[in-house]
C-alpha cells in the first residue's frame, strides 16, 4: 500500500496553522471531550480559582448549556467546566443537582440550575457588562420576555412541528400553522424597540432564543422543508440573525448547521426530506478558520485516527488483518487534509488523481482515503471540537479533497 506524495509534517503542520489563528484549546488526554475551549475571560481571573463552575454536556449540544456559556463569553467572566456524560451521569452530580439536569452552575460557590436561573443570577452577581437594559420600564420589559421564552409555548410549538413522527399532512400542517404564530408573535416582539435585537441592545432575551433559532434554522429546511432564513414573512427575524453573527461570543459557542442537522437524524432518527441550507462561503473560505481547522486537525490527530480506525468500517480494508499499513492510510489522507487547509483556495490538490493516465496512488490507499474522508466529513462537530467557523472550513475542505481524489 505504497503512499507516493510526501507532505508536511505534523509538527511543521501544528507551527504553520498556529501562526494562523489565535484559537487554543486545553488537552484532556483520556477524557471526553478530548479537548476543551479556553474561556475568553479567563485573562480577567485575579486568583487561582475561577468564580464560576460550569456543569454541561461533553457534547456541547444542549442548547440550554448554550444560553449559559453564552452570556459568561459575553461577559467575559472567568470559568471553568466540569462535563457531564448524560448518558452515564455520575451519582455525585445527581445527587448535587435537584433535577439531575445541565446546565448547572456554582456562582461563588453557590449552586444554581436552570438556564433561566442561571443566567439571571450571573446578572446580578457580574453586572458589567450589562445583558438587562438599565432603564426601569425596559428593563421590565426584557425580563418579562425571559419569561416569555420558557412559557410562550414556543419551544413545544416547534419542536412538535420539527419532530412529531407522521405521515399525516394535515396534522403536519396545523403543526407549521401553530409554528408560524409563534414566529409571528417573534417577528413582532422584534419590533417593539429600533434595532435588530428583542430591546435597543443586545440582552439575556436574546440569549435565551439564540441556541434554538439557531437549530431550527438548520433543522427545518432539511427535515420539514420549511425556512425560516430567506422567508420574507419575517423580515425583522432573518435581520436579527445577521446582528447575531457579529458578536465573537456568538462564535464561540454556536454549533454548525450540519452539526445541528446530523444530531436530529441520530437521536430522533428522523429522514431528511429537504436540502440543507448550503455551507457558509465566507466561512469555508477564511484563513483563519481554515487555520483553526487544521490546528485542532494537527493537534488532536492521536484522537481523531483512533476514533477513524475504530468506528469509520475502515478496517474491513486490512490485509490479512494487519491494520498497519491502513493506519498510514489514514493518518496520509489526515495530513492531506490538514495541507489543503492551510495552502489549497484554487491550488492544486496534492495527491494527484487516481483515474486514468495519472492514476498514481494504490486503489486500497484510495479506497481508505474515500472512507476517511466522507466519515470526518460527518462526524467532527462544532462547538466541541473547534468553532462553528472552522466546522464549516473542514467540511468545505473534505468535500474538495474528496472530489478532487476520487
Amino acid at each position: 500500500m505504497p503512499l507516493q506524495e510526501s507532505i508536511s509534517s505534523w509538527d511543521r503542520l501544528l507551527e504553520i496553522s498556529r501562526k494562523n489563528t489565535p484559537v487554543r484549546r486545553v488537552r484532556r488526554p483520556g477524557q471526553s471531550p478530548s479537548t476543551a475551549p479556553i474561556p475568553s475571560g479567563l485573562h480577567k481571573l485575579n486568583s487561582d480559582t475561577p468564580p464560576v463552575l460550569l456543569y454541561r454536556d461533553t457534547n456541547s449540544w444542549c442548547p440550554f448549556c448554550e444560553r449559559v456559556w453564552f452570556a459568561l463569553e459575553e461577559k467575559e467572566i472567568p470559568f471553568e467546566t466540569e462535563f457531564i456524560d448524560l448518558s452515564n451521569k455520575p451519582k455525585w452530580y445527581t445527587d448535587l443537582v435537584p433535577t439531575t439536569l445541565v446546565p448547572a452552575a456554582k456562582i461563588e460557590g453557590k449552586l444554581v440550575y436552570e438556564s433561566k436561573d442561571i443566567l439571571l443570577a450571573l446578572e446580578e452577581r457580574f453586572s458589567s457588562p450589562f445583558l438587562l437594559p438599565e432603564d426601569p420600564e425596559e428593563n421590565t420589559v426584557a425580563r418579562q420576555l425571559v419569561e416569555n421564552a420558557e412559557t410562550s409555548g414556543f419551544l413545544g410549538a416547534a419542536y412538535k412541528f420539527l419532530r412529531q413522527q407522521t405521515s399525516d399532512a394535515s396534522e403536519l400542517a396545523n403543526f407549521q400553522t401553530d409554528l408560524e404564530a409563534k414566529l409571528d408573535a417573534l417577528e413582532e416582539n422584534l419590533g417593539r424597540y429600533p434595532g435588530p435585537y428583542f430591546v435597543s441592545t443586545f440582552s439575556l432575551v436574546d440569549i435565551m432564543y439564540s441556541p434554538h433559532l439557531d437549530r431550527l434554522a438548520a433543522n427545518l429546511p432539511v427535515y420539514r422543508g420549511y425556512y425560516i432564513k430567506g422567508n420574507p414573512r419575517f423580515p425583522r427575524l432573518n435581520a436579527w440573525y445577521e446582528a447575531i453573527k457579529q458578536r465573537p461570543a456568538y462564535h464561540r459557542v454556536r454549533s454548525d448547521s450540519t452539526t445541528n442537522n446530523l444530531l436530529l437524524r441520530r437521536r430522533f432518527g428522523l429522514q431528511p426530506v429537504g436540502s440543507p441550507l448550503p455551507l457558509d462561503i465566507t466561512d469555508s473560505e477564511a484563513l483563519q478558520y481554515r487555520a483553526e481547522a487544521a490546528e485542532r486537525l494537527s493537534d488532536n490527530r492521536e484522537v481523531a485516527l483512533a476514533d477513524i480506525v475504530k468506528n469509520s468500517g475502515v478496517q474491513a480494508l486490512a490485509a490479512d488483518g494487519d491494520i498497519s499499513a491502513v493506519k498510514e492510510a489514514v493518518e496520509w489522507h489526515l495530513k492531506l487534509l490538514a495541507e489543503y487547509l492551510l495552502h489549497g483556495n484554487g491550488s492544486p490538490l496534492l495527491g494527484g488523481r487516481t483515474g486514468g493516465k495519472e492514476n498514481t496512488i494504490d486503489p486500497t490507499v484510495a479506497a481508505v482515503g474515500a472512507i476517511t474522508l466522507a466519515y470526518v466529513r460527518n462526524r467532527i462537530c462544532a462547538p466541541r471540537d473547534m468553532s462553528a467557523g472552522a466546522a464549516t472550513a473542514f467540511r468545505a475542505a473534505a468535500d474538495k479533497v474528496l472530489a478532487s481524489l476520487y
